[in-house]
C-alpha cells in the first residue's frame, strides 16, 4: 500500500528551517495540507521573524499543495492553540502533528542556570505537550489522530552540556508512552523520530562531505510514515538519518525475584548484580504490566488492547 495523505491535514512545528522544513514539504508532496508553524526564533530560541514558516507555506502552493505559515509560539500554551486552531479554522480538521520545534542553549551542568533550562524544555517537552493537548479534543472527536515527537541522541543516550536538552528530549519518550495509551482507544497513533541530520544546531560540528551524507530530506521517510494513515504502530522510537533507519527501544530483563520475607540486603544485591542487568532476554514494553509482545497480539486477536480512556 503506498503512503498518502490526501485530505489529511498535518501540523509541523519548527517547520520553516532545517528538518521542520523537509517534513512539511515531504508531507505536502504525499497530499497532507500542511501548516507551517515557525515563530522564526534564533538558534537560541531568541526573536521572531515569519519569514522561514511563510517561504516554505510559498514552496508548497508553488508546487500545486496547500498550506498555510502560523507563527505562533508553541511553546505557549495560547500559541498552540492558536496553531491548532488556524488548521481547524482554515481546513476542519486537524490530522497529524509533527513536534519538532527546538532550540538549545548549552552548559555543562554545573554552569547551566535556571533561565536556560527552563526555556528548553518549554520550547521541547512543553511545546509538544501545549500541541497535543489543544489537538487531542479534535482527535478524539474524528477518531483519528497521528503524532510524531522528535526526540535525539542526546535524550536517549547523553551528551555532554546538554542536560537541559537531553531531559527535554527523554521526557518525550515518557509523554509517548501515556499518549500511546490515552490514544488507542481512540486511533491516534503516537511515535518518535530520533533524527540525524545537517541543521543549524549541528552544521558547525560536522565537514561539508558529512552534511551532504545527512540532508534532512533523509530522514523525512519516515516521519511522513509515522503522521500517515497508513501507520498502525504506536510507541515506537525510530532513529534515521544518513540513509540508516532502526528501532531504539527501553527494555525489561527477567531479572532476580526473591522470596520479600527473605530480607534480601545490599551485599545480596551486588551478588546478584550481574544476573538482575543481564539483557540476554530482555523485552520491550507496552505500559507497566504488559510486554509488548503481549499488546501486540492482543491487538492481533480483537481483543482490547488498551484501558479504558479518561
Amino acid at each position: 500500500m503506498s503512503v498518502s495523505l490526501s485530505g489529511n491535514v498535518a501540523i509541523v512545528s519548527g517547520g520553516g528551517r532545517g528538518l521542520g522544513r523537509a517534513y512539511a514539504l515531504d508531507l505536502a508532496r504525499h497530499g497532507a495540507k500542511v501548516v507551517v508553524a515557525d515563530n522564526g526564533c534564533d538558534l537560541t530560541g531568541r526573536g521572531d521573524d515569519p519569514a522561514p514558516a511563510e517561504e516554505v507555506a510559498a514552496a508548497i502552493k508553488a508546487a500545486g499543495g496547500e498550506a498555510i505559515a502560523a507563527c505562533e509560539d508553541v511553546g505557549s500554551d495560547e500559541g498552540a492553540y492558536n496553531t491548532i486552531r488556524r488548521a481547524v479554522d482554515t481546513w476542519g480538521r486537524v490530522d497529524a502533528i509533527v513536534c519538532n520545534a527546538g532550540m538549545l542553549r548549552d552548559a555543562a551542568l554545573h554552569n547551566l542556570n535556571e533561565t536556560d533550562w527552563d526555556a528548553v524544555l518549554r520550547t521541547h517537552l512543553k511545546g509538544c505537550y501545549a500541541l497535543m493537548h489543544h489537538a487531542w479534543p479534535v482527535f478524539r472527536q474524528q477518531a483519528y489522530g497521528r503524532v510524531v515527537l522528535a526526540t535525539s541522541s542526546a535524550g536517549l543516550y547523553g551528551n555532554f552540556g546538554q542536560s537541559n536538552y537531553g531531559a527535554a528530549k527523554a521526557g518525550m519518550v515518557g509523554l509517548m508512552n501515556v499518549a500511546k495509551l490515552e490514544g488507542a482507544k481512540y486511533n491516534v497513533m503516537v511515535n518518535i523520530i530520533a533524527p540525524l541530520a545537517a541543521t543549524r544546531m549541528t552544521m558547525s560540528l560536522m565537514s561539508e562531505e558529512r552534511q551532504a551524507l545527512t540532508r534532512p530530506e533523509l530522514v523525512a521517510p519516515a516521519v511522513t510514515y509515522l503522521a500517515s494513515p497508513q501507520c498502525l504502530e504506536s510507541g515506537i522510537i525510530i532513529e534515521a538519518g544518513g540513509g540508516a533507519f532502526n528501532r531504539c527501544s527501553f527494555v525489561k530483563t527477567p531479572g532476580v525475584t526473591v522470596d520479600p520475607a527473605s530480607a534480601p540486603d545490599a551485599s545480596w544485591f551486588e551478588a546478584n548484580w550481574a544476573a538482575i542487568t543481564d539483557l540476554a532476554d530482555a523485552v520491550p514494553m507496552w505500559d507497566i504490566a504488559r510486554t509488548r509482545a503481549a499488546h501486540d497480539a492482543a491487538v492481533a486477536s480483537g481483543a482490547p488492547s488498551a484501558r479504558t480512556a479518561i
